[in-house]
Parts: structure tokens; sequence; C-alpha cells
């Protein structure tokens, strides 16, 4: 059975043995309930005594260190250590999370405290500077910050009397602090003469300013203000952990064991000395205590919980217990009995009852012990010791049978042979030793194969063999009781083994992920009967994996609790329990197993949520057998968006520059032209790895984008307006609920959002600083007011947005898959749906993080890859589509049920008033009820209902249908294939917008006298494109390979084409039909051009480095062109028709004369003079400006000159299209600088005419116009250029003041903008009415 997939069965935490005493204080409370809250390793316990039962709050995932009661007593705060730690408030009835406040600390939480309404918590962090925070938590907003103090802080705490105030002490220090708005200040409390400055352990405060403080002496220092006023001497013999305040006055609780209560001005009470009672003990030290009414809750340093009654003091009950300080290794459980054994290096053993959840037997020892083992008949207890004895006892009084020492290195396993005759004892001194029981424990053999510590051991059912592991990792085989090692792999076919708790060996392959450090899986047991086994590992995880599980990086069931390493872990003798036992912690775990069946009947109970999924990393629990991906969504999900330059980084790289800019700096460097050019309109819209991104606005014209581009087409009169505030690909939009905004991410290493208003264009908000790399998904909430965004990240952070604001609310890492679609909940703006690979999950906000519960899908199947999502008509039901073409209908988190809609993905829905409508892979749309019981009607894409009016050509029928959009009587929607249609609800489709598909475009040629240009593209088309007003593609042919080049003919009736393969056409420029044919080259055809005048002779230039000229009217090749170390990237001819231009990708300039192709030496003066037919070269000296100082980075891909030699516009790998002055001569010319494309502008034309400026951008698919402009025809719009790299620095100019204000740095914080539009005049603004004398001063004047 290599069966990879998770179990079905899973393991509930039923019980949790311990509470943490050591290193933490003021942990422990009664609820208003009268339950008892305190915790425990990673876990929130709340106990109730009355009822013998525990509930478990699972929201951190490591040590939880300290807590704190909401004056109501029904939520609590508990802080974490980590890296990241964060602070959860919870509800102790529901053991829900409330709020999570996250992303201020470093290194843990060290205190918490509620202010006297609730509203606030202040927590201490530990980092080095102890940071003091003041919390809106339920919005989990941070109010105020500031360093605590250089050293510990041990307490913190509100003046529950006055407002606003907080007084924190620790290491030789006590601190008053006031918030006044959102600072902090403290004031250091005055020691003076009255008592010793001495480190302050725990405090509390009382009216008029007074506060009481325990001190490390065992003094209570009392102040007034911020002065020492009196001390109480000798109140404890040692030093005050614990002081807690309450209604009948104050209780305290010293390391000396003591208890001691006072009135409410400090006057004694009583004394209660828990080391003097029954369960005292020497050295008990009160870690915490709580005093309400009649009770007292006692926690020590040694794990104990006792709660005294105020009237029988001298009978403190015991109600919890643990191990105390020191690693806990040793776990047994009883053969017969449902009892665990545990020993620890707090040199105790204890006997556990599983049933009752208490301690029944505890027995000292003199040494640490470190492994555990009970004969097969439940009669002796072995215990291995740190020092290298054993030592066997009596289970039933605890006597001892017999010790044993034989080695000096510990002892770190041993076990009794199941026919009881035997003990195999492991040492670190890599041997086993083997003990014969009936013989009191004679040695009877030694098994000595291993080179390393032994760890693990188990006998076969008829003990004839021992099997073991070592630090090595080795598997080893012995013959019992010999000792003597078996290596013959026949003898070991048969063998049954009568426990597994190996680590090593095939049966356990699947427990290692794929990549590991052989030492971090401590423990194993398998479970025989039910196929399961558990494992336990350093990373506080304890995980349930099917048995046996032979191949690596098997799928499993985790749970988390544990802090840091679980040491040990063993089902119980009836397979009811799993007892794990943490390292760290110390503390035992008590989980009841249940098994498949009895999932069934739990299935109505909705998933405990917590932060961390119970599911494993790579488990999506149950996919042994994934479906293949759909192709398409398979391409989407291997794009990077990451680039090796982003655009953020440009300033830095100028920065490193400086030399070069000083160098240039001394050299007068050239104008900027005066001419401009501005975006016009653009071909192309975002499909290929985009969904849902396109809308009708407001007032009917249609939202989307392309490259780095932001589009509002008016399709009555064809024409754009553009949002350019984005330096780079948008990758996903949506729109505000009122249609009139519109949200856009962007690809970056700080990713920007920016919301804008689709009638001015106008940037309303930018919101930055969380995502990185890119953001991928975004959507508003119903009112408007929320936005929700993911990230492509490695996590895939969620955040939700005040966008207004620009205020981050809440933040969550979403999955380590890529995400497609966030969906705020329009009836609940606090929750929201995510959907991606093999992802459904529904999110709910918990102050400043989201909390995750994986969609239930229970017996209906697999989680899909889900690509779309939308809400229904109700709050708690969401609709999702699959990659496999299905919906799926959930009910809160639980799928209720699935609907075949399309054959492939479904990549887009949107819910109408009455029902929804999809749309596929299959090129279908369809329209549904509101059950997606029937399908009412479905639109095919097809070439026949294209309405006459459009603006293109479908390429295929049934495209992939990315986006659809419902509006004004019409449905829209986009392709993958780059079109915009609109179909009418009648059936006929227009063609709106459209570009090239999936792959890089660089072929651009402008027609010689017509105002067309051709491209062609990776995609494998050939496309003509009308640049007059009508904007449209008039002609499209389908290649049998892509191209990168192409070139209309002097007379503009033949085109070229130069393909992938090596080949070329020639085609008639009309009809797009075959004249004729080449292929002389395998590698891609990198440049074509036409010789000027009758367009005699064609060169064509390949990557193989040579250019061949051929003779077109006999179709002949006449010359070659050799001599290039590298491939052709440019190539541009005299007027003559008698020399060739050709740049190389080793930034070669060549000359061959033409039609031979002999290579010729020219002079660049000579070059200057020569007169050429077009000018598309980035090299040589009339060009040498082009190159930005940054020239190493990034690449000048393009250039073209307009027809009277004075404006050369280029276009480079980042995205810019540039105009200098020609000819550029010197280096860093000036220039007027323009984005709109993404990554790499690959390519630019003027038309014959220069009235338009052509671009084609590489990735982004799309090809752009921009209108060229004279000096003085400027209207201000706001995209004009930026200019160049190099500012005004060097024209000199300034005044030295000037100078000097101009260096100051000052760092400005954006403010927020009003943003509807306001109409009237401003109160201060309006004009008064003069008063006389002022008005008499208007007549004289005037």
């Amino acid at each position: 059975m290599a069966d990879r997939s998770a179990p079905s069965c899973h393991l509930r935490l039923e019980w949790v043995y311990g509470y943490r005493g050591h290193q933490c204080r003021n942990n422990l409370y009664y609820t208003a309930a009268k339950e008892i809250v305190y915790f425990v390793a990673g876990v929130g316990v709340v106990y109730s005594p009355r009822e013998h039962r525990q509930k478990f709050y699972l929201g951190h995932q490591d040590d939880i260190i300290s807590l704190a009661l909401h004056p109501e007593r029904v939520l609590v705060a508990t802080g974490q250590v980590g890296k990241e730690p964060y602070i959860c408030v919870w509800d102790s009835y529901t053991v829900q999370t409330v709020s999570v406040l996250k992303d201020v600390h470093t290194h843990g939480i060290a205190c918490l405290a509620f202010d006297l309404d609730g509203q606030r918590l202040v927590s201490v962090g530990l980092d080095s500077k102890n940071t003091v925070c003041v919390w809106d938590w339920r919005k989990g907003k941070l109010l105020s910050m500031a360093p605590g103090h250089t050293d510990r802080i041990f307490d913190i705490s509100w003046d529950l009397y006055q407002p606003n105030k907080l007084v924190s002490c620790g290491v030789k220090h006590i601190k008053f602090w006031s918030l006044c708005g959102n600072s902090l200040t403290p004031k250091r409390g005055v020691f003076g003469k009255t008592g010793d400055l001495q480190t302050i352990l725990c405090l509390a405060c009382a009216r008029d300013e007074v506060t009481y403080s325990g001190a490390l002496n065992g003094d209570i220092y009392v102040w007034k203000g911020i002065n020492l006023v009196r001390t109480i001497q000798g109140a404890h013999a040692a030093g005050i952990f614990s002081m807690n305040a309450c209604e009948e006055g104050f209780a305290t609780g010293g390391r000396d064991g003591c208890v001691r209560l006072w009135d409410l001005n400090f006057k004694p009470i009583t004394v209660i000395d828990l080391r003097e009672t029954d369960q005292g003990y020497k050295g008990l030290s009160v870690r915490s205590v709580c005093w309400r009414g009649d009770h007292i809750l006692v926690g020590t340093q040694d794990s104990e919980i006792f709660e005294i009654v105020v009237h029988e003091r001298n009978k403190p009950f015991l109600i919890m217990q643990g191990h105390c300080e020191g690693e806990l290794w040793a776990l047994a459980v009883h053969p017969t009995k449902p009892l665990a054994m545990t020993g620890s290096d707090d040199r105790s053993v204890r006997i556990w009852s599983l049933i009752d959840h208490a301690l029944i037997a505890r027995c000292n020892m003199e040494e640490p012990i470190r492994c555990a083992a009970v004969s097969t008949d439940g009669i002796h207890l072995a215990l291995g010791m740190k020092d290298g004895s054993f030592t066997v006892l009596r289970v039933r009084d605890m006597t001892e049978v017999v010790h044993i020492k034989d080695r000096k290195e510990a002892i770190h396993e041993l076990k009794y042979s199941p026919d009881g005759n035997f003990l195999a004892v492991g040492s670190n001194d890599s041997s086993v030793d083997v003990y014969g029981v009936v013989q009191r424990y004679k040695k009877v053999g030694e098994c000595v194969g291993s080179l390393s510590f032994i760890t693990h051991m188990d006998w076969s059912s008829d003990s004839k063999y021992l099997q073991t592991n070592d630090g090595n990792g080795k598997r080893l085989f012995y013959r019992m009781p010999s000792g003597k090692e078996v290596t013959n792999k026949e003898e070991l076919k048969g063998i049954q083994w009568a426990s597994w708790t190996c680590v090593s060996g095939v049966e356990v392959n699947g427990i290692w992920p794929k990549y590991s450090d052989i030492n971090d899986i401590n423990s194993v047991d398998a479970n025989f009967i039910g196929q399961v086994m558990v494992t336990a590992d350093d990373y506080g995880i304890v995980k349930l994996f099917r048995y046996p599980c032979l191949r690596k990086g098997a799928k499993f069931k985790k749970y988390l609790g544990h802090s840091a390493h679980v040491t040990n872990v063993r089902w119980s003798h009836d397979h009811q329990w799993v007892v794990s036992i943490g390292g760290a912690d110390h503390s035992v775990f008590q989980w009841k197993f249940v098994p498949d069946r009895k999932l069934k009947d739990t299935l109505h109970i909705a998933p405990q949520e917590s932060l961390v999924d119970s599911n494993s990393d790579e488990s999506d629990s149950d996919q042994s057998d994934v479906p293949e991906l759909d192709s398409e969504i398979e391409q989407e999900t291997q794009i990077t968006y990451r680039r090796q330059v982003y655009k953020e980084d440009l300033p830095q790289l100028k920065e490193q520059c400086k030399e070069k800019r000083k160098s240039a700096a001394s050299k007068r460097r050239e104008r900027a032209p005066g001419n401009s050019i501005r975006l016009h309109f653009v071909h192309g819209y975002r499909g290929y790895d985009c969904r849902s991104n396109l809308f009708y606005t407001q007032t009917g014209e249609i939202v989307y984008h392309v490259a780095a581009v932001g589009v509002v087409y008016n399709r009555q009169q064809n024409t754009q307006r553009f949002y350019l505030g984005h330096d780079d690909d948008i990758l996903c939009l949506a729109i505000h609920p009122l249609k009139d905004y519109v949200a856009t991410g962007q690809v970056g290493r700080d990713s920007s959002i920016h919301i804008w208003d689709t009638e001015t264009i106008k940037p309303l908000s930018v919101l930055k600083g969380y995502h990185q790399y890119g953001v991928c998904a975004v959507d508003f909430s119903a009112d408007g007011k929320r936005l929700a965004s993911v990230g492509i990240d490695d996590n895939h952070t969620i955040v939700l947005w005040d966008w207004k604001k620009g205020e981050k609310l809440s933040a969550v890492r979403g999955s380590k898959d890529k995400i497609f679609v966030v969906k705020i909940n329009p009836y609940m703006p606090d929750k929201l749906i995510t959907v991606g690979i093999k992802h459904m999950k529904f999110w709910r906000r918990a102050g400043g993080g989201l909390i995750g519960r994986k969609g239930c899908i229970g017996a209906l199947g697999r989680t899909d890859t889900m690509m779309c999502a939308v809400y229904g008509w109700t709050e708690e039901m969401a609709f999702s589509g699959t990659s496999t073409g299905d919906v799926c209908i959930w009910r809160d988190v639980f799928l209720i049920k699935t609907v075949k809609a399309h054959d492939g993905p479904v990549f887009s829905m949107h819910a109408l008033e009455k029902g929804f409508v999809t749309g596929g892979k299959d090129g279908v749309v369809a329209l549904w009820d509101d059950t997606f019981e029937r399908c009412l009607k479905t639109y095919a894409i097809k070439r026949a209902a294209l309405a006459p009016g459009s603006k293109g050509l479908l390429l295929e029928d049934n495209p992939s249908i990315r986006a659809i959009s419902l509006g004004h009587g019409h449905i829209l929607v986009g392709t993958k294939n780059g079109e915009i249609l609109e179909v009418d609800k009648s059936g006929p489709i227009t063609l709106l917008v459209q570009g090239h598909m999936e792959g890089e475009v660089w072929g651009l040629a402008t027609h010689p006298h017509l105002p067309i240009c051709a491209t062609v593209s990776d995609d494998k088309t050939l496309r003509i494109w009308d640049l007059s007003p009508s904007h449209c593609m008039l002609a499209v042919r389908k290649l049998k390979k892509g191209g990168r080049c192409c070139c209309f003919s002097p007379d503009g009736k033949a085109l070229a084409v130069g393909l992938n393969d090596g080949s070329f056409l020639i085609v008639n420029a009309d009809t797009l039909e075959d004249l004729v044919s080449f292929q002389h080259r395998k590698d891609v055809i990198s440049e074509i051009r036409f010789s000027p005048g009758t367009g005699k002779y064609l060169a064509v230039a390949s990557c193989d480095n040579f250019v061949d000229i051929y003779n077109v009217m006999s179709s002949k090749r006449v010359g070659i062109c050799k001599g290039a170390s590298s491939y052709i990237t440019h190539m541009d001819w005299d007027v003559r028709g008698k020399l060739l231009q050709v740049n190389t990708g080793a930034k070669e300039q060549l000359f061959f004369e033409a039609p031979r192709g002999k290579k010729q030496t020219i002079p660049s003066l000579e070059v200057e003079k020569i007169g050429w037919a077009s000018w598309t070269s980035v090299l040589g000296s009339c060009c040498e400006g082009i190159w930005p100082i940054i020239g190493e980075v990034t690449d000048v891909t393009a250039s073209c000159l307009t027809s009277d030699s004075k404006v050369l516009a280029t276009g480079d790998d980042f995205g810019f299209v540039k105009l200098f002055r020609y000819p550029a001569k010197g280096k860093f010319g000036k220039f007027k600088r323009y984005v709109a494309h993404s990554t790499h502008v690959t390519n630019v034309r003027w038309t014959y005419d220069d009235s338009l400026l052509v671009t084609v951008g590489g990735a982004d698919t799309s090809l752009m116009l921009w209108t060229y402009e004279m000096e003085g025809h400027r209207d201000s719009r706001q995209c004009d250029s930026e200019e160049s790299d190099l500012d005004s620095e060097e024209d000199g100019g300034y005044d030295s003041d000037v100078t000097r204000e101009n260096e100051i740095n000052y760092t400005i914080k954006a403010l927020s903008t009003n943003i509807r539009p306001m109409f009237g005049i401003k109160p201060h603004l309006q004009q008064k009415e003069p008063t006389l004398d002022e008005s008499s001063l208007f007549q004289t004047t005037s």
C-alpha cells in the first residue's frame, strides 16, 4: 500500500497535564464562569473544576509567556515568543479568536494588561528596548509605542483610578507612564532614602496615586506619585513574584512559598504558608496568585496549581500537577491499563491516569531520568538514567527492585521483550546491553554494531530479534539474546515486529520530508491495527501518518500545541489515546484518537479554526491522486513576476554611477527635445494571466488594463483615456460598487495599489508597504470603504485596507500556492474568501489578523483548484468555479453541492440581481438562475456571430473566457487572446479591443505612405493595424512559427516577415497571402529590411551572426555579410541602397557593402555624412547620448528617427519610451521619458508622416500609439514626461541659500486628500464685506 495520502482519522486534544510556572508570573485567573484560565506550552487552557474538563485555545504557534484577563473576565489576551510574535485576544467561553495583534513586537511579548473599561491593551516586548505598545485591540490597531527600558520589564499595569496612566516595573526600576494623544511618556520612580534601588517584580495600583510594588528582597514598596513613601519590610522572606488586587484587598505570593492577604490599605489580614501544608514541600515557590471571594488560586514554580478556600486555609486543594523545570524525555504506557509513566530531568517519575486525568503516583530518584519501559506483565517499571545507570521499580508501590550501572553515558532507550524474559538497554556508548529479567537482571548479551548513540529499539514478536536506530540514522538487526548482528537479508524477511518505534526503515520512509536532517524526528509509534502511526518532531508538531508509509514526503495531519521539540509519543495500550511529551515545555498532552467511522458523526461540528492549518503543509490532506492541472492554469502558475531590476531600484543604481555623472557633468550636454508625444491609443488587453479585470463604469465606458496602463475606453467614440500612475505591469483590477472608482495592483519590489477615478483619471489613494513582488488580486467591500488585496510573495499575503486613509487594517499569510481571487462578503465586510491552487478559504477579521478556515468538503470529493468565486444572495452562501468546470456551492464553510457548468476551467463568474453568469475555457458564456439549478441561456463566442461594427477579427472560435461583466444591456467578455467583446443579449457580438496574445511582440513596421502598421509576435500571428481614428485590426494571419521582425516594401505592396525558425516569408500586404518563402538559417531572424527606392534587395539578419542579401526580383541570395561576432540586432540601409549599417549583440557597429556583403571600415566622422534611408540603430557617435548612466544593467532595445532627422525615439528594457534631440552626441543626453509599457519596449517606429509614434512592448503584448506634438502645442496633460536622469545640478544658477535649502532632507508623510470633489468656498476664503476705511482705500486707488 504505497498510498501517500493523509489518514482519514484524526486526533483531538483531550487533556494537558502541567502549568507554566517557570519564567512566568501572574498567569492564572478565575473567569466570570468560575473556570480557571492559564497556559502551558503553546496552548491556552480553560479548566472547569466543577466538571473536571479542559477547553483549549490553539491560536498560537509557539510558547505562550504572558496572559491578561479582561475586566469583564470572559476575554483573555495571551502573548507568545517567536521571531514575529503576536498577541491573541480570545473568548474563554468559546475558545475562539476575537482579535490578533501583530507586526510590531519582536522576540516575544513579556507582559499584557487591559485598561479599566477593557478598550485598550498594553503590551511589553522582549526586544532590546523592551518596547511598550498600547493597542485598540478590537481593531487590531496600534495607538502608541515607546521604548520601555534598557533592561527587562516584569510587570505593567494601568492605573485603574486615573485615565491614561500606566505603571511598569522591572530590573532596578519602576516607571510611571502617561498616555497623551499617541505619545507615551515615562517618569522614573524616585527611590530616594526610603528604600534601596532594587528590582521590582510586580505591582498593583490603588486610589490617590498610590502604587504598591513587590521587590526582590521580599519588601513591599509603597509609592505616592513617582516617589517612594514607605516600605513594608519582610512582607515575604524572599522575592515577591505576584500581586493581585481584588475588591477585598491585595494578595501577594513569593519565593518563600507563602501567600499573604492584605486589606485595601495594605494592612496584613493573614498568611498561608504552603510549605507547611499536606501537599507542601521544601522549596515551593509561588509564581502567581488570584484572590476571588473566598477562593485563592496559587500557581507554583514547579507546575502545580493549588486552590485554597480561605476558611480552610491549611487544606489547599491540588488541582493540577506537572513536571518541573528540566527536559522531559521518558514516556512509557502500561501494557494493560490506561496509565502513562513519565520521567524527567527533574528526577521524578510520575504515573498518570488517562481516564481520571490525574497524577496517581510520583517518586523521586537520585538521577535525571531519560527513558522508561514497563514489563509485559505490567509489574516492573525500568528507568534509564542520564548517568548511564538504570533502575527497576515495582509499579505497585514504587519500591526499588534493582539498580545497575554498566555504562558511563546516558541510557536513551530501553525495552522489555514481548515474552517478558529480557530487557534491552541502549546507551549513548553506542551499544545495547541485554539483561535477563528472571535472573534478577543479570547481563546476558551485548550488541555492538553501532558507531553512534542508540536512539530507538524494537523487539520482534517472537523475542528473537532486536532492531536498533542510532544517531547516524543507521538501522541494524541483532539476534537475541546473544546480541550477534544479523546481516543476511533472507533471514530478516519474515520478521514480525512487536512494536514499531524506529524512525528509520522502509516502513517509515514517508515520515521524512524530501529534504531533511535525520535527527529532527524524535519519536514514532505505530498502531498496527488502525494502520496509522504518530510522530513527534523538533518543531513542536505531532503528526498522524498512514502505516506503513513507504514513499518519502507522504501526506499527514498535523497538530500543534507543544511549543518546542516533542521528545516522545506513544499510543495507549488500547489505541484510544496518544500521549505526547514536550522537552522544554515539560508538559504531557493526551490526544483522543477519532477513527474514520466516527468522523461521519462529527461532521456537523465546524472545524477548529486556528491561525495555522491543522492539515500538513504539502498535504492538502487526501490528494494522493492529484488531477492534471489544466494546461492554461499550469502555464499561468509558472509565470514569475520577479524582475532582475525593479524601477524602484533606479535611484539607487544611479547613485552607484555617481563617478560617471561627475565626468558627464563637466561636459555640456544636449538639451531635451522641445517636441513631445502623448499616449493616444493602446491595442491590447491583459487576459492571458488575469481574470475578472474588465468592467463598465457609471457612464457606460469600459475600464480594463494592459501593460502598465489603466484604460478607460469609450465605445461610442472609439477613444481611450489612460491612468498612467503605475510604472510596471498591472496584474489586477476591481471596480468600486458605485462604478466610478477603480483599484489596480501592480508588479514591484514593494508593489503598490492605486485607487483612481475613472472620470477624472486622478489617483485618490496609493497603498504601499505590504506586498512584495506584486499584487495579484483586489476587491472592494460592498460599502466601498474597504479593499482587500493579495500579494504574489511566497506566502501570498492577504491585506485588508481602509483605502481612503491608506491604513492597513489586517493582514495574514494566505497560502503557499497561488491565490487567484479575493472577495469581501457584501453583507459582512469583516469576512472574505480566497480561492486558488487547491485552495478555498473562508476568513474573518480578528483585529490586526485574519483567521482562516479551509472549505469543508466532506464526502463530496477533494479540494479542487478554484479559479473564481462570488458571494450569493445571503451572507453565508458562496459560489466558486473550479479548474474542472464545476461550480461549487458553499453554505458557511461547507460544500453543499457541485454543478457541472463548463468543459474545462470556469475562469470568471459574476453575480446578478437574479442569478449568475459564468465564463470558461470552452468559450461559452452561461446565464444561470439564482440557485444554479437551471442554465437559462448560453452564448458561444464564434466568428459567425461577429457584428459588422467590430474593431477586429476573432482569431479562433470559442476563445478561453477570462473576464465577464454585465451592464447597459450587454455582456462584456474578455478573452485569453486579448480580445474584449460585447455580447448583445439577443446574440450578436461586437469586438471592441484587441491585442496580441501571450508571447513577446518584437516585430513592428509602419507602412511607407498609409496610416497602417504591421506587427508579428511569438504568438504566431502577423497582424495589420489601422492607425487612423477607426483604430482596428484590419487583417491577421496565423503563421507556423512565431516571428520577431517585419518590413513593408518601399511601395507598400509586399510585407517581409522573419520567423523564429530561421525562415522568412514575403506576403501580399493586403491579403497576407504568400508570395515567396526561404530558409537558409537555423536561428531566429532578428531583423529584415528592403533596400530603399525600388526595394530591389532584401537584407535578412539572423541570430547566427550573418546578414543574407536577396535579390527580390530573381528570388536568389546574392550576398552574405560575415564578420559579426554576435547576433544581429539592428540594420539600416543608406539612401542609395549600397551600404548596410549593422548593430550586434556585442555592441559592434559594422558596415557592409551591398549586394555582395563586403565588410567596410568607415571612420565615425564619415558615418555622420552618409545619408541613411532610416535610422533604427542604437550605436555610434550620433546616438552616444541615448545610453543611460546605468547602461550596463539595461539595454536600449530600439530607436527610430523622425523623417526630419530632429528627434530620435528610443525604447529600453525598463519600459521607458524616450525622446532625444538628434544627433545625440556626448554621453547621457537629456530626454523626455514616458512610462506605459511595463518591461521591455522591444520596438519603436514613426509613421510615414511622423504624426504618430508606434511602440510594442515585448511581454506585455501591447501595441501603443502616441501622437507627436510640436513645441508650443502643449495642453497640460497629467502625463507629461519626466525629465532626464541627470537633473539640473550641473546647470548651476542656485543662490547659496537656495542650494543649502535644496540639500536639506525632509521626510513628508503623504497627506490624506479629500476624495469626492467639494463645491463652494471655504469660510476663511470668502470675501468679507470691506469695512469703511478699507472701501475708501479702494476708491482712492481706483
